[in-house]
């Protein structure tokens, strides 16, 4: 590797939610960001506009959405027209403005749970109702797997409006097979229902399998992206939204300006032509380090914690973990926190009902640190 992934970086006393958030002594493994340093181009382009004295309101220039277009082409032969690219400053605001457009309040709004909690907040505050279509662990092709016969009656219902996608899935890292995207879209359009796909992690792609856009299966879909998951740039803030419909995008468009979300800092838009133009090896190596942190996972589980059994993770740097016997995955969290100085995230967060007996563990650590963890917890468990 030509990046130093194993590199210890203090990030204690830098305002810091993930570690300043944690008591000290307590290795924080919850929040979805990672502790690498970003990759060398993203830290130039930032220092270099940092040396101009002032940081004002910021132009999006042309090279921005080039680099968008440029990036989604290659990567993933998605051909993205300029037009459809609407910027903001995070995939949640994003999704909150999409949800704002596409219903009203009272309407339903279909997720494969468990998902992502700020979707069930987003979903809320728009006054709409979450539909939650269970997703169910196939022990023959070892990988969570979508309820078709469920979902369809969930779009099925007059008050359902909404079908929002988390791909890559988190909390269950599975990266969606196009068959799987194209049945989705095909019962959408049957019940007249809009797909909104949060496509942040849409980079973190494990070996063997394939990121597939829902942009290339529906053309109608609405599609949330944003380097920042990937690159680690999060803090900077920005994201875009891809809509090819034209009054769909106006009406995004009204939601970003009426939810003031329409403004970005000096730094986002040259962090992301940065991570997209010159980055693509650093994100390469990333993943093929995260992937080690998974199977050192795996390895370190089988021998030395029995009570866990670790979920396949395809994409995401976020291992799902079912916990056997456990109550209460939440009292759980809290007693690793307590006893093992180990901060992870209970699944009840991700839905109360089909998130119990999980927790979430953020595998974007150097391998050291992942290791230390796995120590603590296998010694009070013990």
């Amino acid at each position: 590797m030509n990046y130093n992934f194993d590199e210890i970086i203090e990030r204690r006393g830098t305002g810091c939610v993930k570690w300043d958030e944690a008591a000290e002594g307590i290795i924080p493994m919850w929040v979805a960001d990672m502790d690498f340093a970003v990759a060398p181009a993203i830290q130039e382009a930032i220092r270099q506009r940092a040396e101009h004295p002032v940081f004002a309101y910021t132009l999006v220039g042309d090279e921005y959405y080039e680099a968008i277009i440029s990036w989604f082409q290659r990567r993933h032969n998605w051909t993205v027209a300029r037009e459809h690219i609407i910027y903001t400053t995070g995939v949640i605001p994003a999704m909150s403005c999409a949800i704002k457009a596409l219903t009203m309040p009272g309407e339903k709004v279909v997720i494969l749970s468990p998902d992502y909690n700020c979707f069930f907040s987003s979903i809320r505050n728009n006054g709409c109702e979450v539909s939650e279509s269970v997703l169910q662990f196939n022990s023959e092709t070892h990988r969570f797997e979508v309820d078709w016969e469920d979902f369809e009656a969930r779009c099925a219902d007059e008050k359902t409006t909404v079908f929002l996608l988390c791909n890559p899935h988190n909390p269950t890292g599975r990266v969606w097979k196009r068959e799987e995207l194209q049945r989705m879209s095909d019962i959408c359009h049957k019940h007249h229902v809009r797909i909104v796909s949060d496509e942040i992690h849409c980079e973190l792609i494990m070996p063997g399998h394939t990121f597939c856009p829902i942009g290339t299966v529906d053309t109608d879909a609405i599609v949330l992206n944003s380097s920042s998951k990937s690159f680690n740039t999060a803090g900077l803030q920005i994201a875009n939204i891809i809509c090819s419909d034209r009054e769909t995008r106006r009406r995004i468009d009204r939601a970003i300006n009426i939810n003031e979300v329409c403004d970005v800092n000096p730094f986002a838009p040259l962090a992301l032509m940065a991570a997209y133009n010159e980055s693509e090896q650093w994100l390469d190596e990333l993943n093929e380090y995260i992937w080690g942190n998974y199977t050192t996972l795996c390895d370190y589980v089988a021998e030395h914690i029995p009570t866990w059994k670790v979920m396949p993770m395809e994409g995401t740097y976020l291992a799902w973990v079912k916990i056997e016997g456990c109550d209460s995955v939440a009292t759980y969290c809290e007693q690793l926190t307590e006893k093992a100085k180990v901060w992870l995230n209970p699944g009840t967060m991700y839905g109360e009902e089909s998130g119990k007996g999980y927790i979430r563990i953020n595998l974007a650590c150097p391998r050291s640190v992942l290791l230390e963890a796995l120590t603590r917890i296998a010694r009070v468990m013990l």
